[in-house]
């Protein structure tokens, strides 16, 4: 049988996201902007396609009508073929009328629409990381362990170990898992993750989030045996342990929990490096998004260092330095953009739009003339005035103002935020 047919994945589209606020004040995390023109959830997807993984399912519950717009815009496949990327939104039904509790309560409730396609496998996956995985390889150990479930896991070192699940395993197997230890516990933790994880110091296997369940299994589980378990993490991984057969999966590439502000905004600086780790251009793991008939980037005057630019920006500036710049951006004559995230815009501005913002004391859609704008991530659809100043960085203190917030020193600039002229951050 062909991998596209024993296997089904399953997305999850997370909560409300609000650690990710305000990125997610009007759209849900797999929807928020990553890379300057792809959507997070576009990664989760691009990994099944690469994988030959074509039917997927992706549970939402907030702020879904983006994400929907997105995929109904961007994942069509031939009449000809079975594959699909399909939205299975929280809905309320006779015998179900609450909304989805946690990761295993989300799966169970879509189980009906899961149900008429045959497969072997369930593939689940979460829809906020950045990595690129093939998830054949992972089904292949799967089968020749002979596993129930299999878990993939990351080696992480002793400063990021207690944010997330950490197990051990024994020939492959999981012995015993913990969520989110306590530091003085981690000393009891330590695995042996291979010589060359554990010269960085990577000595804990923490769980991805990525699972695959015997079909079988998986219905059991969340229908019967565990039908008041809410998520994966917390009960139904650890109660499965001592169970089933539940295998290990080691992955040693790059991989990104998009959990918080600050690691959005790592990820996305990271891209600018001369050879990022999460590598955009790569023949055999592409990245697949909505193709959008933009014409190139126009470039004037402009110093620019480790920088990524999407198509349809018009770039002004004196100087852009490790910063990704999204699709339609504009950045005016004199403006200085250093270490930062431009998502761009939805649209562009016409000549005679812009005249009437400028009669109307508006700022036109972008980024003005001279402008100084560090540690900043940019929302979308935003004008910025002339003369502005956004300086992010430690000094600043978190908060939330009407046009932007603080995060860890990142300065959020809120989508469709106006800033007048000589504002300063």
């Amino acid at each position: 049988m062909s991998i596209s047919k024993e296997i089904l994945a399953v997305i999850l589209g997370g909560g409300a996201g609000t650690r990710l606020y305000p990125l997610t004040a009007s759209r849900s995390k797999p929807a928020v902007p990553i890379a300057g023109k792809y959507r997070l959830v576009d990664i989760p997807i691009s990994n099944c396609m690469n994988s030959n993984i074509n039917r997927m399912f992706v549970l939402t519950q907030f702020n879904s009508a983006s994400l929907n717009r997105h995929i109904k815009n961007t994942y069509h496949f031939s009449a000809f073929s079975a594959a699909f990327v399909d939205i299975l939104a929280a809905e309320q039904t006779p015998d179900n009328p609450t909304w989805f509790q946690g990761t295993a309560d989300a799966v169970r409730q879509s189980l009906r629409h899961i149900t008429p396609f045959e497969s072997e496998y369930v593939l689940i996956l979460s829809g906020d990381q950045l990595y690129q995985m093939d998830f054949s390889e992972m089904l292949e150990n799967h089968k020749k362990c002979g596993a129930d479930i299999s878990i993939a896991t990351i080696p992480v070192a002793e400063r990021e170990a207690p944010e997330f699940g950490i197990l051990k395993a024994a020939d492959g197997f999981i012995t015993s898992f913990v969520e989110k230890p306590k530091k003085d516990v981690l000393s009891e933790w330590i695995s042996d993750t291979g010589d060359e994880m554990r010269q960085q110091g990577r000595n804990y296997l923490a769980s991805m989030g990525i699972y695959i369940f015997n079909r079988k299994l998986l219905f059991d589980l969340l229908e019967n045996e565990k039908k008041d378990a809410t998520d994966f993490g917390k009960e139904i991984i650890p109660e499965s342990i001592h169970k089933y057969k539940v295998c290990s999966y080691q992955y040693d590439g790059y991989w990104t929990d998009i959990g918080n502000i600050y690691s959005f905004f790592e990820a996305n600086i990271s891209l600018t490096k001369d050879i990022p780790e999460f590598n955009l251009f790569d023949n055999k793991n592409a990245i697949y998004t909505r193709a959008r008939m933009l014409p190139p980037a126009k470039i004037s005057g402009s110093t620019l260092e480790k920088t990524v630019i999407a198509e349809g920006s018009i770039i002004n500036a004196s100087r852009v330095e490790n910063t990704v710049v999204g699709i339609r951006s504009r950045i005016g004559n004199g403006s200085t953009v250093v270490n930062s995230y431009l998502m761009g815009n939805d649209y562009f501005e016409t000549i005679p739009d812009m005249n009437l913002a400028r009669q109307n004391g508006q700022p036109i859609l972008g980024i003005g003339d001279r402008c100084y704008i560090k540690n900043a991530i940019v929302d979308k659809n935003v004008r910025i005035g002339d003369d502005v100043r956004i300086n992010g960085g430690p000094h600043l203190e978190n908060c939330d103002h009407a046009l932007y917030t603080v995060k860890d020193g990142i300065v959020v600039v809120k989508k469709g935020a106006v800033i007048p002229n000589g504002f300063v951050i």
